[in-house]
């Protein structure tokens, strides 16, 4: 929820409304909403609810856009471009890490937008994510090698694909391909098709309609049971190897000198 306060700021501002005004509109304390504004503070659940309807914006854009003069809402009109993210709170308003265990990842494509369906999931909290929305995946497979099929992929909601970064990894959501863990090839673009690649290069990269993508989540942290085998002594043939690298990276140096 980084983006609250300068976002309850700039809306109230827009409106022409005094934080008194605002307050009064809304049914609660003044101080209450300074302390929205200057981070001070963070609105529950439920009050986020009745900002976003007061200021006619989905929840997902009130938490995750930052919103200034440059900002353009997403298209009402057309479901392909409205994405809404549910989120589920422990007693303390804090928003819960919730896992979507590989049995329950066929439920998601259906549920991912409702309260009552994400409330259910298994949660958790992590005390190095404190800013921002989180949601953790199971993966499945071998795909992407050295992470073993049973891995945990935790992952940062992305709400503007747009800042995807071709070459970081990402659990991506699809109708077409449900969940799944993969490095992206591209830019992502709504009429393009986008390109997912393995880190096991026995699978091949594949791509994905743009249109048929439901929801991205930044890879941040994953958890696993498996530990990483020691790695091998080197041997003759290695450590000659890297002798010969050493050469060349000197002769290139000082053919780069000369």
């Amino acid at each position: 929820m980084a983006n609250i306060s300068s976002n309850l700021k700039y809306l109230r501002k827009k409106k022409g409304l005094t934080q008194q005004q605002f307050a009064d509109t809304l049914d609660i304390k003044r101080s209450l909403v300074g302390a929205y504004e200057e981070d001070r503070a963070e609105p529950k659940y439920e009050l986020l609810k009745k900002f976003a309807e007061f200021y006619e914006l989905s929840m997902d854009e009130l938490i995750n856009d930052r919103i200034d003069d440059k900002w353009k809402p997403k298209p009402k009109g057309d479901p392909a471009n409205i994405r809404v993210l549910s989120i589920s709170v422990d007693s303390q308003d804090r928003e819960n890490i919730e896992l979507v265990p590989v049995k329950a990842s066929a439920g998601y494509l259906n549920g991912y937008g409702d309260p009552e369906y994400i409330s259910e999931l298994p949660k958790f909290h992590l005390p190095m994510f404190r800013q921002g929305t989180y949601r953790a995946f199971e993966i499945k497979g071998d795909s992407m090698l050295p992470l073993q099929s049973g891995t945990v992929v935790v992952g940062e909601y992305l709400s503007n694909w747009n800042e995807l970064k071709p070459g970081d990894t990402y659990v991506v959501i699809s109708k077409s391909d449900g969940i799944v863990y993969k490095r992206i090839g591209n830019k992502f673009k709504e009429n393009k098709a986008l390109k997912l690649i393995s880190d096991n290069p026995v699978y091949e990269p594949y791509s994905i309609a743009g249109e048929d993508v439901l929801e991205i989540w930044k890879a941040k942290a994953y958890i696993s049971t498996d530990f990483p085998d020691p790695a091998p002594e080197p041997t003759l043939e290695t450590l000659t190897t890297m002798v010969s690298q050493m050469q060349k990276s000197i002769s290139n140096l000082d053919r780069n000198k000369s």
